[in-house]
This record gives structure tokens, sequence and C-alpha cells, in this order.
């Protein structure tokens, strides 16, 4: 007897697989552009200067600061961030976070500056697919 998925299991995943799909085709365009390369560099300046001390260099809650937060900071690179849509993000930059070391920077950046900043944040997300592997040759089995 075959064992079959239950259907219902395969589609509980694709609405995740849609969003990510999605925000994978409409980043695209905007990364490869000049304009959008300069915004990244502006983005990635502040970055260094204000988020990675506690974030760290790649975004992974890491910086020297961190072992001395609780709670600790976020990885920027999670599938949890990840999945968050640009709004979602740009309101925890924002407005921060309660109880928590993360501060509301909407009094200390523009909204441009904002908007440079967290796409420097999605751009630290690196979708590598796996080498694909030659097949094995074939044999003629006789």
């Amino acid at each position: 007897m075959r064992y079959r998925v239950p259907q219902a299991h395969l589609l509980s995943s694709l609405p995740v697989f849609i969003v990510h799909f999605a925000w994978i085709i409409s980043a695209a365009p905007a990364i490869a552009s000049p304009a959008s390369t300069e915004a990244l560099e502006r983005g990635r300046a502040i970055y260094e200067g204000q988020c990675a001390s506690c974030h760290g260099p790649q975004g992974r809650g890491d910086g020297p600061e961190a072992p001395f937060l609780s709670p600790r900071p976020a990885s920027l690179i999670s599938a949890g961030t990840s999945i968050k849509t640009d709004a979602e993000l740009l309101a925890v930059i924002v407005k921060g976070k309660p109880r928590t070391a993360m501060p509301a920077w909407k009094d200390r950046l523009t909204d441009e500056q904002l908007h440079e900043v967290l796409a420097y944040i999605r751009s630290l997300v690196r979708f590598q697919p796996k080498p694909l592997t030659p097949p094995p040759p074939d044999q003629d089995r006789r």
C-alpha cells in the first residue's frame, strides 16, 4: 500500500511559497537598478552605524552588544523575519519594540532613510540554490 500525503498538508504550505515567490519576483528588478544600488549603499551605511552593534554585520542578531541584551536582538535573516511584509518590518523599525532594546527610529531617520534601511535588511537574505549535480551516466543493463 502506498502512503499518500494528505492534500490539506500540501495546501497549507502553498500560501508561504506564494508570498516568498512574489517577494523575490517583486524585489528582483528593484535590486538590479542603479538608483536602488545607491539606496542600498545608503541603507548599508545607516545599518552599519545604527543597527549592526545589536543585529550584527550579517543581520544574525549576533552583534557585539547582543550578549548583554534581554531579549536578544532578532535575526533579520531568519525565516520568521523573511516572511514578514515590508509594512510589518517598517512598523518595527519606525515604532521599535516595547520591552526590548529596539528603539523607535521615526524621529531619528527620514522616511527615505527608513526605506533604505529596510531595503538593505531585505538584501541580507540571500537564497542560495543548491548546485545541480549531474545525473549518473546511463549504463546499459543487459
